[in-house]
């Protein structure tokens, strides 16, 4: 059963971390990153979710989205942000607008 749930979790990484980098590619560092990182946060999220669900509840499904969403947050992080802005003038966060 976990052989099902490190392979099926590794595909659905890697199917995720495939669409991204043709759908994002120009927003997302080198495909072989987006490609590593997906695969290694789906796997990583099925054995969170295996050891947080714990013994006793086989459900294969639940493996696989705890695997796919954290593959999902993995490959958001490597996200850069859109090219052109626009907007105003940039201010640092967390101030206040000078007065004049």
């Amino acid at each position: 059963m976990m052989l099902m749930e490190a392979v099926g979790s590794g595909l659905l990484g890697l199917a995720l971390a495939g669409v991204a980098a043709r759908v994002l590619a120009k927003r997302l560092p080198s495909t072989r990153t987006v490609l590593v990182s997906g695969v290694s946060g789906a796997l990583f999220g099925a054995y969170l979710t295996h050891m947080s669900l714990g013994p006793g509840h086989n459900t294969l499904f639940a493996t696989l989205m705890g695997g796919l969403g954290v593959s999902a947050v993995v490959l958001s992080l490597l996200l850069r942000p859109a090219a052109g802005g626009g907007g105003g003038p940039r201010r640092p966060p967390f101030s206040l607008p000078s007065r004049s």
